[in-house]
């Protein structure tokens, strides 16, 4: 499913600061994007494949993956000496890569051996992309971000062919539409942080993510009027109306300083609750 999004926060030039630990997912909106499709997808397929539990599986185990791999190879080629972690993170390296190699031998043999080989091929890569970037510690990337959205997103596309045995013309919407929305989400946060760094008096450019912002916001608009006026999907516009109104919202409460110093929990558990509201609205205006 891919190893993606921010992980591996850890330092640069202090190798033995970091505890040992157990290996799970730690980037809760990732964690979001990635299985809110799934649940989505197991709703809307109207039917039961046992192939699916080893979709989660394996979503749970390549997410999880990534971040003792990172480290391992940080090890190797950053730090050039023993990590105090690095035992652990070679452990529960081998332990996800099983449990994700188990799932993906399960899937080989119930998925079409096209679409295995085209999902396999597209996250494998992206899965390298991701470690690679942390590595060189460029995870905040947008543009990564971004991308990461899109391919969390797309786990959306592997529960179909668990469920279905094939891509559902549906499912395809499906993934747009929260990749889209994932994206603009991801837009409004680094305008506000940049937006909280212009507040400290630092020079940066707190306009540019804005302004993309505003443009994917547009995107979100037009999308609705489109789902309404040519599909005839009134829930779909729904849905791409509330996530607009939410992040315009944000981006012009940001305008006030005291809303600047809202805890970034806090953001973010206003950003899971609109996408959780926007994912159900979906399932609906797919369903009917």
């Amino acid at each position: 499913m891919g190893m993606i999004f921010e992980g591996g926060d850890f330092p640069m030039n202090q190798p033995d600061s970091v505890p040992s630990k157990t290996y799970l997912p730690r980037e809760h909106g990732a964690t979001a994007m990635l299985f809110t499709p799934m649940v989505c997808v197991a709703i809307l397929a109207r039917t039961w494949h046992w192939a699916e539990l080893a979709t989660v599986v394996a979503a749970f185990a390549a997410l999880s993956v990534k971040d003792p791999v990172v480290l391992l190879l940080r090890e190797r080629l950053v730090w050039k000496r023993p990590h105090a972690d690095g035992p652990a993170a070679l452990k529960w390296t081998v332990i996800w890569s099983v449990l994700l190699a188990v799932s993906g031998i399960v899937l080989l043999f119930t998925w079409p051996w096209l679409a295995t080989l085209s999902l396999a091929l597209a996250l494998g890569s992206f899965s390298a992309l991701a470690v690679w970037v942390n590595v060189k510690n460029k995870q905040r990337s947008t543009l990564f971000q971004i991308l990461s959205a899109a391919a969390l997103t797309s786990s959306s596309l592997a529960m179909s062919l668990s469920a279905a045995g094939h891509i559902a013309p549906w499912c395809w919407w499906l993934w747009v539409l929260l990749a889209a929305q994932a994206a603009t989400g991801i837009l409004v946060v680094h305008a506000r942080l940049d937006a909280r760094i212009a507040l400290k008096g630092k020079i940066t450019d707190d306009h540019k993510f804005r302004r993309a912002a505003w443009l994917s916001i547009t995107i979100l608009i037009a999308a609705a009027v489109l789902a309404l006026l040519h599909f005839h999907r009134p829930w779909l516009t729904a849905a791409l109306i509330l996530a607009a109104l939410g992040y315009t919202y944000d981006l012009r409460a940001q305008l006030r300083p005291i809303n600047l110093e809202m805890p970034l929990k806090t953001v973010g558990l206003r950003a899971l609750t609109l996408s959780s509201v926007y994912a159900i609205l979906l399932i609906i205006g797919l369903w009917i």
